[in-house]
C-alpha cells in the first residue's frame, strides 16, 4: 500500500515538473524584465521606422536630435533614427512632405511657417510636440568699442549667422523693434565658430550668438577677449514680447561667462522645439511623447538640454499649436496648462 502511494506521488510530481518547465518557467531572454544595465523595448502599435529630421552634423539640434531618437529608440517598438538636414527650413519642408515624421526646430522659424509669412511660400501644416531649451540671442562687443547700444550697431559690421540659415526670421524683428533695417549696417554671414573668429580678428565688430546657456562659442570669445554684451532696450523687447509668442524674457546669471559681473537681461529669440506634421496619427505621437517625457534622464545624459524636458517648460506656448498626440499625453500627467 505504501509503495503504491509513493508511486502515486511520484508520478505526479513528474508530472509537474514536466510542466513547470515546459510552460511555467519564464524564459529570460524573453522576460519583460529589463536585464541589468539594458533598456528594453515596449511592443506599441507604431510604423516599423520613425525618423527625426535635424541639422548638419556639429550642431546642437543634430546632437540633440540624435539623443531623442536614441532614446525614442530604446523604448518604442519602432526603428527611431536622426536623420541630417540643412536645419529648420528643410525641416518643415521635409515634415510637409511625409519625408520625416518629426524634427528638431527653431520656434521662431515655425511661427512664420505655420502662417506663410516671411520667405514662406505657403502655410505649412506643422505643429508642436515638446518645447525644448531656449535660444538666448546676444550681441557680443569687444568691450574695447565704442558699441554701447543697439543703435550704435549702425554703420558696423555685424555677423547675423549662416546665409540662408533662416536667423533673419527672429533677428530682422529684432532690428525692427530698435529702429534698424539690414541696410542700416553691414551683415556679414558666418557660422557661430566663424563670428568668434571675425570677432577676434575685427573683421566684424559685433557678433550675434544664441543658443542655450551657457553658449559654447559666447564661453570661448569672453574666455580669449573682453568683450560686453549689447543692451537690448526695455521698450523695444516689451513691444517684441507683445507681437511674437516666441520672444521671452531670459536673464543671464552673473558669472555665467567670464568676467561677467552682473546679471544681463537677453531674450529667448526662438527655442528649440520639437515638431511634427498634423498628419501624423495622434497614437504615434502620443505614443513618442509619453517615451520621450517618461525617460527624458535619458536624454539628460546624453546632452544638457534635456534638462528642458520638465513639466514646465515642454508645454510653453512659442506661437504654434500642439499637435493632439502630445495634449492628451500632457492632459494625462496633469501638465497641460
Amino acid at each position: 500500500m505504501i509503495n503504491t502511494i509513493h508511486a502515486r506521488i511520484t508520478k505526479i510530481a513528474l508530472v509537474l515538473l514536466v510542466f513547470w518547465f515546459g510552460c511555467g518557467k519564464s524564459d529570460p531572454e524573453n522576460s519583460s524584465s529589463p536585464k541589468s544595465g539594458q533598456t528594453t523595448k515596449k511592443q506599441i502599435d507604431i510604423p516599423k521606422f520613425l525618423t527625426i529630421g535635424t541639422a548638419p552634423p556639429g550642431g546642437t539640434f543634430f546632437v540633440v536630435g540624435s539623443a531623442i531618437a536614441d532614446v525614442a529608440d530604446n523604448y518604442l517598438s519602432s526603428t527611431v533614427s536622426a536623420e541630417s538636414t540643412k536645419g529648420t527650413q528643410e525641416n518643415i519642408r521635409l515634415l510637409g512632405k511625409g519625408d520625416i515624421d518629426f524634427a528638431m526646430a527653431n520656434a521662431a522659424i515655425s511661427y512664420f511657417a505655420v502662417r506663410g509669412e516671411g520667405n514662406w511660400e505657403k502655410p505649412y501644416d506643422i505643429q508642436s510636440v515638446m518645447t525644448l531649451a531656449p535660444n538666448v540671442g546676444l550681441f557680443v562687443t569687444k568691450k574695447s568699442s565704442q558699441i554701447n547700444s543697439m543703435a550704435d550697431l549702425k554703420g558696423k559690421r555685424v555677423t547675423v549667422g549662416p546665409e540662408g540659415a533662416g536667423f533673419g526670421y527672429f533677428l530682422r524683428p529684432i532690428f525692427e523693434a530698435h529702429g534698424l533695417t539690414y541696410n542700416d549696417f553691414k551683415p556679414v554671414y558666418g557660422n557661430y565658430n566663424a563670428s568668434v573668429d571675425m570677432l577676434a580678428d575685427n573683421s566684424a565688430q559685433v557678433a550675434f550668438l544664441g543658443g542655450a546657456v551657457p553658449n559654447p562659442a559666447v564661453v570661448r570669445v569672453a574666455s580669449s577677449h573682453s568683450v560686453k554684451f549689447v543692451p537690448f532696450e526695455i521698450s523695444a523687447t516689451k513691444q517684441l514680447f507683445q507681437d511674437y509668442a516666441f520672444f521671452m524674457p531670459a536673464t543671464i546669471p552673473a558669472d555665467t561667462y567670464k568676467n561677467q559681473d552682473l546679471d544681463f537681461s537677453s531674450m529667448n529669440v526662438g527655442s528649440m522645439h520639437l515638431i511634427t506634421s498634423v498628419n501624423v496619427d495622434d497614437s504615434i505621437v502620443y505614443q513618442f511623447t509619453k517615451s520621450l517625457y517618461e525617460h527624458r534622464m535619458d536624454v539628460v545624459e546624453k546632452h544638457p538640454v534635456g534638462k528642458a524636458i520638465n513639466p514646465n517648460n515642454v508645454v510653453k506656448n512659442t506661437g504654434i499649436s500642439f499637435h493632439e498626440g502630445a495634449i492628451k499625453y500632457y492632459k494625462e500627467i496633469g501638465i497641460w496648462p
